[in-house]
């Protein structure tokens, strides 16, 4: 049976469900055009000018975001060309770019980064829910300098119009409500704004609850049940992976035509099962203040100035059997100002200043860091420089960073294990350039080539100490230095009318790329380096600590080179429109010290899809094979490969109101499939064959 997490019950009436019961139906007419599901237009975020719409950029919203959104933000991107998961369970993942996970991805709400944990441990949530986001950006290439030297990987940035940038006349909302899945999901949102074209008013709210997540068959792995037999083997649902959050939002913003100010609060609040540890639950909150404003058409020298600047006080508790172990708590600022200027020459870009100020805490069991504090100040430009002829149209893009960050530890710990006091300070210095080519109407060729760095985040310096989340004993270097990369990518893109395809090319070479390396070695508990009256098990020594395997941080030199691909070409349109959908992707990962892969390195992965739309309906049948990862690092297991069938039905009904109710069907073969790119792959797999349905309404 099912657990379900032992927290106060919290539920919403499903608003999209009751206002069904009121409405006038109108049969539809053989000449409707198909509908789609669609969200309130959001701009893109890949170029700080807003004028470049062929930024390498990825944008998720829509039908696309509503059929693709699922309880984590790295699941819900999951399946993006170039993009995975972490997967650490159902209820904590991050994304992972080409290859590049944690620090050297940079996560944002709203242009604001996140101040969380999940970077410290695949465990973590994010505190974002995705039934609150409206679009998804996936950010890559010059425009990405402006986030930082963690942006190396790319940006993934969410967007919800919680702060009203456009003058809002009347009254309009959205609710949403679905049930079902792997996990049995009941989940329910709501959306509301008003105003009067200066004053405008946003709130929103939701609630999500899940069940532990039915799995096709053992939780554990062949292997792992061959390497160590339980009498008592779960067996089709994952334990502990239960959960329940809500949370929502309040904001409001005096617009006007050139322009808008306000003001905002979230909160996001989570109790959910770590897979990892079968008594172990973590109880999250985050509490965010968010001030934003923009004045446009300013002139011909500066056009337009923007400033945003974000609180946020985050905490989660490690619980176990009822008793609180570790604490982690960040508390912190974050601000940024930046200026697009008008035409100095051929030139039209924006510069910008941003600064950052965190305190993180760890207190108890698995306080594997000190207490830290983070201080980073940056300055940035940008620019684009268009040149049309009368056949061709080029444009070159460039833009450069410099950071100043300090990283600061109090040391300390049980028997002073953190050390003494140490302070780190580090200047990271970035710049990249490109070009996008038009080749003809219907080719463009871009290309950039960046030279990136980042400064080493807080647990990479100070880490040491058990982590049971992943089994190891996580040991920092406090003598890292700046990490540099030196990439290149090259897209050739074809569109003619709805036909469009793309291919790209990436190679990234680091000088000293930084990420946890597993020794062989094993550690107790305590800190013992390979304990002499360990069991033969490995589990305990003789005084009953748990024995883990050593994990080090260290800097190599490294490559990271790769393919991704997508395209859509309409096949039929006489009997409805239909759509084939290809994508695929492909990174290899190099430690050019030893020659040996580097770890949790996703394999190949491609896929095919169908799109049909007729009238009021619209359908999609996708499959995508994941295929082995058979080269893996030193200590690293090798993963099977798998083949996902998923499917998703709409229709759009005839209503006064904008109404749509959805299904979408997950892993029809039933499929045992493992994350490569997670921890837990041996003892976590994807959730069973599953139907999600839902309704989602608009006025």
């Amino acid at each position: 049976m099912s657990k379900k997490l032992c927290v106060p019950q919290v539920r919403m009436l499903p608003v999209a469900l009751a206002v069904t019961l009121t409405l006038t139906i109108k049969p539809a007419q053989a000449g409707d055009a198909p509908v789609e599901i669609k969200l309130p237009a959001t701009s893109v975020t890949a170029s700080p000018t807003e004028t470049s719409p062929d930024e390498p950029a990825s944008v998720l919203n829509g039908r696309e975001l509503l059929l693709h959104q699922q309880s984590t933000l790295g699941e819900t991107l999951n399946g993006t060309p170039g993009v995975h998961s972490s997967y650490f369970g159902p209820n904590a993942s991050r994304p992972i770019i080409r290859g590049l996970d944690g620090d050297h991805v940079r996560l944002m709400q709203n242009g604001a980064g996140l101040m969380d944990a999940s970077s410290l441990s695949p465990d973590h949530a994010v505190p974002i829910d995705p039934l609150t986001i409206e679009q998804i950006d996936v950010v890559r290439g010059p425009a990405a300098l402006k986030y930082g030297g963690n942006a190396i990987g790319g940006v993934v940035n969410t967007l919800d119009n919680r702060i009203p940038r456009d003058p809002v006349d009347g009254i309009s909302g959205r609710a949403e409500t679905r049930i079902g899945g792997a996990d049995n999901q009941h989940g329910t949102s709501a959306l509301l704004e008003a105003g009067n074209n200066q004053l405008a008013i946003h709130a929103d709210a939701y609630v999500r609850d899940t069940d532990d997540l039915d799995i096709p068959g053992y939780a554990r792995s062949s292997r792992l049940r061959r390497a160590d037999p339980q009498p008592d083997e779960a067996r089709g649902t994952l334990q502990n992976s239960a959960s329940q959050s809500k949370g929502g939002a309040l904001g409001a913003s005096y617009t006007g035509e050139h322009g808008y100010a306000g003001i905002s609060f979230s909160a996001f609040t989570s109790d959910y099962g770590t897979v990892a540890e079968p008594d172990v639950h973590i109880e999250m909150n985050s509490h965010r203040w968010d001030l934003a404003g923009e004045a446009r058409d300013l002139g011909t020298a500066i056009t337009r100035v923007q400033a945003r600047l974000t609180r946020t006080d985050y905490e989660h508790q490690e619980i176990e059997n009822g008793v609180v172990g570790t604490t982690f708590e960040n508390h912190g600022w974050e601000g940024s100002l930046e200026a697009s200027h008008g035409a100095l020459g051929p030139l039209t870009g924006t510069v910008g200043v941003q600064f950052h100020h965190s305190n993180f805490s760890a207190d108890g069991e698995e306080a594997l860091i000190p207490k830290t504090q983070t201080d980073m100040q940056a300055a940035w430009i940008y620019e684009e420089w268009p040149i049309t002829t009368s056949s061709h149209t080029l444009k070159l893009i460039f833009g450069s960073r410099i950071e100043y960050a300090e990283v600061s530890s109090a040391g300390g710990g049980l028997g002073g294990h953190f050390g003494a006091r140490d302070n780190q300070d580090f200047t990271p210095v970035s710049f990249s350039g490109g070009a996008q080519f038009n080749l003809n109407p219907s080719w463009t060729l871009a290309g950039n080539l960046s030279h990136s760095e980042r400064a080493p985040a807080y647990y990479e310096l100070y880490a040491n100490g058990p982590h049971a989340a992943t089994a190891q004993y996580e040991i920092g270097d406090p003598g890292l230095a700046v990490e540099k990369s030196t990439g290149v990518d090259l897209k050739l893109g074809w569109k003619q009318g709805k036909h469009s395809f793309s291919i790209t090319g990436f190679y990234t070479r680091f000088d000293n790329y930084i990420t946890l390396f597993s020794t062989g070695n094993t550690r107790g508990e305590d800190g013992e380096l390979n304990p002499a009256d360990a069991n033969n098990d490995g589990v305990a020594d003789g005084s009953g600590l748990t024995i883990m395997q050593e994990a080090v941080t260290r800097a190599v030199p490294a490559v990271f080179r790769g393919l991704e691909l997508a395209g859509k070409f309409r096949v039929a349109e006489t009997a409805g429109a239909l759509d084939l959908r290809l994508k695929g992707d492909y990174v290899r990962a190099t430690n050019l010290d030893s020659g040996d892969p580097l770890p949790r390195i996703s394999p190949l992965r491609l896929g095919v899809g169908l799109d049909y739309a007729l009238y009021r309906f619209d359908a999609s049948l996708d499959i995508t094979r994941t295929f082995a990862q058979n080269r893996v690092a030193a200590n690293e297991l090798p993963t099977a490969g798998y083949t996902m069938l998923d499917a998703s039905l709409s229709y759009h009904l005839p209503t006064k109101l904008h109404l749509d109710i959805f299904a979408k069907a997950t892993n029809l073969l039933n499929a045992d499939a493992r994350e490569h790119t997670s921890v837990l792959k041996d003892i976590a797999p994807l959730g069973g064959r599953s139907i999600l349905i839902g309704l989602r309404g608009e006025f």
